[in-house]
């Protein structure tokens, strides 16, 4: 396993981190057994930073993490706040709301600080007012969390959140699928040594090829519910693509697999080709999943050519199909 900076933080993470959602809930069938068999190796194998929110399974990702690492002092965490309450309304972000919730997660994960606090996809004009990022200056001035960051949907509330001096970092959605970050938010971010978590990176499985056209999931799993945007932000879900546009894409990228075992390592393995990036964060169920991950670390990078290829197929196939704003 590699490890890079992450921003300012301080810390040295793996490359290859680990997003909790799927282990949490709303993606299906879960098995806890399985979900902390995977954490477990994903440490073993030198995974040492992993991603997750108050509300991913009401605070039940959290608790695994917990169970699977109450004794391990070398793993970071990182956790995100707002969306348990009303993201557009200014008291979702008060010092006593923010405190509450952070209060929260800490029991859930049976630590007495955070080393890193995230916005959860707030709005605009709530990065825009700002008085969040004092709140969270306090507590990290008061030891109970180590740094802070703001996980985004769109470019500009990146650009947006960095204008705040003590952002360290940005969570993104970065993929094959998704490459308008490279731009101009990627460069600013190098700029002012801001760390990128790239978020959604196999664009909610499209990415792996494994998927056919008219598959079903399970009621319960995002990819059914908010297929289009219907209970959350469009992008969340196979990157705002349609499931079925999005399927037949996949098919044409079937080529970055050669060489590098199969479309999922690649695909991890392209974003990582990106020096921004301090680490990507897919999400696994079970302890196949997990290792499938980790080995996009050791697989071959892309080429110059395979790069510029990969770029003009986002920018004349896949770009003008994205819903919602980005």
């Amino acid at each position: 396993m590699h490890f890079r900076k992450l921003g300012k933080t301080g810390l040295e993470i793996s490359e290859i981190g680990f997003g909790t959602w799927a282990a949490g809930g709303s993606w299906g069938k879960t098995d806890d057994t399985e979900a902390l068999r995977g954490l477990e190796v994903a440490a073993d194998e030198g995974v040492n930073f992993f991603d997750t929110a108050d509300v991913y399974g009401d605070g039940h990702a959290e608790e695994l993490l917990k169970r699977a690492f109450s004794d391990r002092s070398d793993i970071y965490i990182a956790s995100k706040f707002c969306r348990a309450g009303d993201i557009h309304d200014p008291a979702s972000y008060t010092e006593e709301s923010v405190r509450g919730w952070l209060e929260g997660t800490l029991r859930r994960l049976g630590r007495d600080t955070l080393d890193l606090y995230q916005i959860h996809c707030p709005p605009p004009e709530i990065i825009k007012e700002g008085s969040v990022f004092g709140v969270l200056d306090k507590l990290k001035q008061e030891g109970l969390i180590k740094s802070y960051g703001v996980s985004v949907e769109t470019v500009e509330e990146g650009v947006a959140s960095m204008q705040h001096d003590g952002v360290d970092v940005l969570q993104v959605i970065f993929n094959i699928f998704r490459q308008k970050p490279v731009q101009r938010l990627f460069p600013e971010t190098q700029q002012k040594q801001v760390g990128i978590l790239a978020r959604v990176p196999l664009a909610s499985g499209l990415l792996t090829g494994k998927f056919s056209q008219g598959h079903q999931f399970e009621a319960d799993d995002h990819r059914s519910f908010n297929a289009d945007g219907q209970a959350f932000n469009v992008g969340e879900t196979f990157a705002g693509i349609p499931f079925e546009t999005g399927v037949e894409l996949s098919r044409r990228l079937e080529w970055i697999a050669e060489g590098r075992h199969s479309m999922s390592r690649a695909a991890l393995r392209w974003v990582l080709e990106h020096e921004a990036v301090s680490s990507v964060i897919p999400g696994f169920k079970n302890e196949q999943q997990a290792m499938e991950n980790i080995m996009a670390a050791s697989v071959k990078g892309f080429t110059e050519e395979e790069m510029q290829r990969l770029q003009a197929f986002y920018e004349q196939e896949v770009h003008d199909l994205i819903r919602g704003v980005y």
